[in-house]
């Protein structure tokens, strides 16, 4: 059978299980071991997926998935990081659109404790939403900036997606991570930059109002939760970038810190360790169980010869490469649509990562590319996941239609900032080319 046609009939059994409500991991597992079973020879071929996905959850690589995620549970369930939000209100000041730029700041700040944009959106929805709306801000001045910070947290490194992006791919984790920073927080820096705009453009939708004076001394001494936070990040970033330490070792090196600071700041509670070794063991088994699915689906599709042939078909095009790579995101785009990320990254990348390197496209900037486009997906209608988190912990005179007209100059800026990255590759691959 020629492998268009194995390929189109994959396609029609996962379409068929997706419809029957099945969870998207068990879903592929399931259409895995129909393909492995007709087209692998049966049980010997079971027995080839079986040994392949125990190599690949036995790897190293794929430690700092659990570290990653231990190290933002700790520090949410302990309550040490709205200590650093705290601070951080003290030195925003006056500006315009104060609230929505302390909303995406708290978001930054997240992003390198937490990592769960789901988990961020719902604490600053729950928490800022109605104190913005109480001051006059206007639906979009305050869903959105909440919103667009809750996406940071899959960005803005130290990232668990992108461990597991990178360990499917098999590349980098170490130049992963760290190419990752740039365009983090540039989006941030963006998503300030048009707060500040539409506040003085239109002060309607964020009424100015006298916040607290805080004297020079005081936010000086605000700075003990904030610098011990950054050194966090450094010892997670920094000794990856130096050549210090591996991504495994840094994930350690930092959920270990993560503890220490906890404690220095006496927010260490017997309850906050159950809660946060209990959450990181249930992503963790997650993103395992999905990992699973996702070799069988690269061994079947590499067996059928599936990825040669679309390896050969891209590589045989006249078009120019650059197309190819915005045909992929435009792949990735419709379906962040309707998927939750780590589906997405276990079905692109077995078929994408053969035409990259086939192409000899540098696959850290691809998928850098993928990361900021998986965050896109996150603020799209109908499936986005962070609109849904949103609906739950906004107040109730909030409509869906309210939720997802707030998020669109978000989505937007990613789309912005891809498009950057497509001009300048440097702003992806500066950082990882000084790295030791």
């Amino acid at each position: 059978m020629e492998w268009y046609y194995i390929l189109l009939i994959v396609w029609a059994l996962i379409l068929v299980l997706f419809l029957s409500g099945m969870p998207v991991a068990f879903a592929f597992i399931t259409m895995n071991f129909i393909g492995i079973y007709i087209w692998m020879g049966g049980v010997a071929g079971f027995m080839t997926v079986v040994s392949s996905a125990f190599n690949m959850l036995n790897n190293y690589l794929l430690v700092p998935v659990p570290l990653f995620v231990l190290m933002g549970m700790i520090l949410f369930h302990s309550g040490a990081g709205w200590l650093v939000i705290d601070a951080l209100d003290q030195w925003i000041g006056r500006i315009p659109g104060r609230l929505s730029v302390l909303a995406v700041a708290a978001g930054t700040a997240f992003a390198v404790v937490s990592g769960v944009p789901m988990g961020t959106t719902a604490m600053l929805g729950t928490v800022m939403v109605p104190e913005m709306r109480r001051r006059g801000y206007s639906k979009i001045m305050s869903l959105g900036p909440v919103m667009g910070g809750g996406c940071l947290s899959m960005l803005v490194p130290p990232s668990a997606m992108a461990v597991i992006l990178g360990g499917l791919a098999g590349v980098s984790i170490g130049k992963l991570l760290i190419a990752m920073f740039v365009p983090g927080f540039l989006l941030s820096g963006l998503y300030m930059i048009y707060i500040i705009f539409q506040a003085i453009l239109h002060p309607d939708q964020a009424p100015k109002y006298m916040a607290e004076r805080v004297s020079f001394r005081k936010k000086m001494i605000s700075l003990r939760y904030i610098l011990p936070l950054a050194g966090v990040v450094f010892l997670v970033t920094g000794i990856i970038f130096f050549g210090v330490a591996t991504p495994t070792e840094a994930a350690a090196t930092g959920s270990l810190a993560s503890f220490i600071l906890v404690a220095t700041y006496r927010k260490f509670s017997w309850s906050a360790l159950n809660k946060s070794i209990m959450g990181s063991t249930q992503v963790t088994v997650m993103v395992m169980i999905i990992i699973i699915g996702s070799v069988a689906f690269s061994q079947f599709l590499a067996y059928t010869g599936c990825t040669h042939a679309l390896a050969r078909y891209a590589g045989q095009l006249t078009l120019p490469p650059i197309f190819l790579i915005i045909a992929m995101q435009i792949v990735v785009f419709i379906l962040g649509c309707f998927m939750d990320l780590i589906s997405i990254a276990m079905i692109t990348t077995p078929i994408f990562m053969p035409i990259i390197n086939t192409l000899g496209i540098d696959p850290i900037w691809f998928l850098t590319m993928v990361m900021i486009n998986l965050g896109a997906g996150l603020l799209t209608p109908p499936f986005g996941m962070v609109l849904f988190t949103m609906k739950g912990v906004a107040p109730k005179d909030v409509t869906m239609g309210d939720i997802i007209g707030s998020a669109i100059p978000y989505f937007i800026m990613n789309l912005i900032v891809i498009g950057l990255m497509l001009i300048f590759p440097s702003l992806v691959l500066w950082l990882p080319g000084l790295m030791k």
